[in-house]
C-alpha cells in the first residue's frame, strides 16, 4: 500500500474488499469490471446492461461501497447501459486519494469517465454523496447532464447536527471504542428507519471499523452556480433522513434548481427500505422514459 490510504490497515482494507467480492456475486445481472486511467487516480468502473442502452451514470453513496448502492437501481440494467464507477478516496477499488467535492474536480473526473467510454452527454442518478457530485457536474460542465436524479442528495441543505451528534457521531465513538452491535444497531437503524439489510449493516460496521472515513461533505450548492444547467432533475427525499431530511431540502431545491420536474417525499431514513426500492424504481423509469 502507497503513501496514501484510506484504509487504517491492510486487514481492514481487505476485509473492505471481501465485502465488495460478496456484493458483487448477489448482484442478479451480469457486468464488466473496467479500469479508467483518470488525472484523479485509476477509476474501477462496473458497467452492465445492454450496450446499444442509452448511457446512465450512478454514483456511489459515501463512505460505503459501490455495488451496494448500485443495486439499489438494478430495475435500470434492463434497458440502460449504466455505468457506475467506484469512487476515487472512497472504500472500493479505485485510488484512495481524496478529491475535493467543494471545486471542480469530481466535475472534471466525471468528464474523464464520460471521454473514456466515448460518451458525450448521458442520464445522472446519485444517491447521497454521489448526488452532490452530480451537482458539481451541474455547476461546471451541465452540458454534459441529459437529466438527472438526486436521491436523499447531499449539496443542498444539511439536516440537524445536533441530531447527527447525538444519533450518529456518539453512537460511533462508542460502537469504534466497544464494537458493541448495540451501537451498530443504532446507527444503523436511524439511517434507514430500522429496514437496513443484514448485508448493509455488517459492510457499514467494517467501513466505520476499517476506513478513515471522508468527514468532508458536498459543498452546499448556490442559485448562481447552477444558472446554466437547465437539464430535467428530480429529486427524491426521505422525509426520516437524518443527514438531509425532506423538510430541509424541499424549499431550498425549488429555489437553486432551474428546471426542478419533480419533488418526491417518502416516509424513509437515509436508505430506502426494499418495499420502497420498487415505488422509486417505478419513479425513476418513468421520468427517464418522460426527460431522456
Amino acid at each position: 500500500m502507497g503513501k496514501v490510504t484510506i484504509y487504517k490497515s491492510e486487514e481492514g482494507k481487505r476485509f473492505i474488499t471481501e465485502q465488495y467480492e460478496r456484493y458483487i456475486k448477489s448482484l442478479k445481472f451480469d457486468f464488466d469490471r473496467i479500469y479508467v486511467d483518470t488525472s484523479y487516480g485509476k477509476t474501477h468502473v462496473l458497467v452492465a446492461g445492454p450496450p446499444e442502452g442509452k448511457p446512465v451514470f450512478i454514483f456511489q453513496g459515501g463512505n460505503c461501497i459501490n455495488p451496494m448502492t448500485l443495486s439499489w437501481f438494478s430495475p435500470l440494467i434492463d434497458k440502460y447501459r449504466v455505468y457506475a464507477p467506484d469512487t476515487v478516496g472512497h472504500p472500493g477499488y479505485s485510488d484512495e486519494s481524496r478529491i475535493s467535492a467543494k471545486d471542480n474536480s469530481f466535475a472534471q473526473w466525471i468528464v474523464e469517465l464520460m471521454n473514456y467510454f466515448d460518451i458525450d452527454s448521458s442520464a445522472f442518478i446519485g444517491p447521497s454523496y454521489g448526488a452532490g457530485i452530480i451537482l458539481r457536474l451541474a455547476t461546471f460542465m451541465p452540458d454534459k447532464i441529459d437529466c438527472s436524479i438526486l436521491v436523499s442528495p447531499a449539496g443542498i441543505r444539511l439536516g440537524s447536527k445536533m441530531r447527527m451528534i447525538k444519533d450518529i457521531l456518539l453512537p460511533l465513538v462508542l460502537f469504534n471504542v466497544t464494537s458493541s452491535e448495540k451501537h451498530l444497531n443504532k446507527i444503523t437503524g436511524i439511517m434507514s428507519d430500522y429496514s437496513m439489510k443484514e448485508i448493509d449493516k455488517n459492510i457499514i460496521g467494517d467501513v466505520f471499523k476499517y476506513v478513515r472515513l471522508e468527514q468532508e461533505m458536498p459543498k452546499l450548492t448556490e442559485k448562481k452556480e447552477l444558472r446554466n444547467y437547465n437539464a430535467p432533475t428530480l429529486i427524491i427525499a426521505g422525509k426520516k433522513d437524518i443527514f438531509f431530511p425532506e423538510s430541509r431540502l424541499n424549499k431550498v431545491a425549488k429555489e437553486i434548481i432551474p428546471n426542478l420536474t419533480a419533488f418526491k417525499a417518502y416516509d424513509i431514513g437515509h436508505f430506502p427500505s426494499g418495499e420502497h426500492l420498487i415505488k422509486i424504481n417505478k419513479e425513476i423509469i418513468e421520468f427517464l422514459k418522460a426527460y431522456y
